[in-house]
């Protein structure tokens, strides 16, 4: 699963989505322990929005950090974008969502202007995209100048003393959840090994550096698992 590649990755991962959309939100809290949510909040707090500012969450899944980045900016127009409609929908049916504009969006073909944004933010985006640097390319031509990209995203576990504990969680615990909690235990066997095969959190900023993103730097959470990731448009 996590080594097809292409269109045929992009359509398994739209589907594998929009299959378990609806129980999405609560698997993320049992698999991070709740963290998700501190990180979200991280996320929002490092994209300095300023009031009546713009955001865009490319990848917004049912709008968690959309609806964090109207808690957190007064004022504020929440875009949430995201090419599986059926997580957008399931967010839709939130009452505390409703002012989130939902649109279908691709990262690699965003349907909107150059310099739209003070800040594009993502969560757990760029293991499942097809093309990383043509993402941020993406995320940086909507973003103004001065704004900033935000990416929260897994990282393949440390070589330290952790490491078997974390892989378990991993590959046996995640799955085993995923199949109680959404009957879809393919799904959680591909997110654990998307994880495992993706960018550490260096070569993650060195690729934000090479598209163009000045400022770079990143956090580590969760034992290093998790990074948020944060660069500047020049």
């Amino acid at each position: 699963m996590a080594h097809l590649e292409g269109e045929e990755r992009a359509a398994y991962v739209q589907d594998m989505f929009a299959r378990i959309a609806g129980r999405y939100d609560r698997m993320n809290r049992l698999m991070t322990f709740g963290q998700d949510m501190k990180w979200r909040r991280v996320v929002i707090a490092q994209a300095n929005l300023p009031a009546h500012g713009r955001l865009l969450d490319i990848a917004t899944g049912t709008g968690d950090i959309a609806l964090e980045g109207l808690r957190q900016t007064p004022g504020l127009t929440a875009v949430g974008g995201d090419f599986t409609i059926e997580m957008m929908q399931a967010g839709k049916h939130l009452p505390d969502r409703t002012p989130i504009l939902w649109t279908a969006a691709d990262t690699l073909r965003l349907p909107f202007p150059d310099n739209t944004f003070d800040a594009v933010t993502s969560g757990f985006l760029m293991r499942n995209v097809i093309d990383v640097p043509g993402a941020f390319r993406e995320q940086m031509r909507v973003t103004k100048p001065g704004g900033r990209v935000v990416v929260l995203e897994s990282s393949p576990p440390k070589p330290n003393v952790l490491r078997p504990f974390i892989k378990i969680h991993l590959n046996y615990i995640i799955p085993t959840l995923g199949k109680v909690m959404t009957g879809e235990s393919d799904a959680y066997r591909y997110l654990p090994d998307s994880t495992q095969h993706f960018k550490t959190p260096e070569a993650l900023a060195r690729v934000m550096q090479e598209v163009g993103l000045a400022q770079v730097t990143f956090k580590l959470f969760m034992f290093g698992t998790i990074a948020i990731h944060v660069g500047q448009k020049p």
